[in-house]
């Protein structure tokens, strides 16, 4: 006798459920709405107070594994793009061509600031390229 509730008319012992309804991977246990948000933060947050943001989530509510993994990512982002146009700025006085560097520099990392956002706020992670989050600092 097979337990469970009986079969949908149509599907058959294969069926599996749609891809859109499967619940998010739990890579870091169940996340609550408040560790989304503050992994949101850490990202978007960036659009307004630049690399302070992710600092501030990754000391203030980085117990979470999932928060501080984003906040970590996000940091990496925004030490990068101080960097980067640190030293674009200076080379731009000598060679005046140079300021294109920082600035499609700054495009990819907003890019990627939304790209990885929109993952935090689903109770996902995903990783940014190499060349975008320089691994400075790293999660626990």
């Amino acid at each position: 006798m097979a337990y469970g509730p009986p079969p949908s008319p149509g599907h058959g012992p294969g069926w599996q459920q749609p891809a859109w309804q499967q619940p998010a991977p739990s890579h870091y246990g169940p996340t609550s709405g408040e560790d989304t948000t503050w992994a949101l933060m850490a990202y978007i947050g960036q659009f307004l107070v630049g690399a302070i943001a992710p600092v501030v989530v990754f000391f203030g509510k980085g117990r979470s594994p999932f928060v501080r993994r984003h906040a970590a990512q996000g940091l990496n982002m925004g030490v990068a793009a101080i960097a980067v146009w640190l030293v674009g700025g200076l080379l731009s006085l000598v060679v005046p061509e140079l300021i294109w560097v920082p600035l499609g520099f700054t495009a990819a990392v907003m890019f990627y600031l939304v790209y990885a956002g929109r993952a935090a706020n689903r109770g996902e992670f995903r990783r940014v390229p190499k060349f975008v989050a320089w691994p400075l600092l790293k999660a626990r």
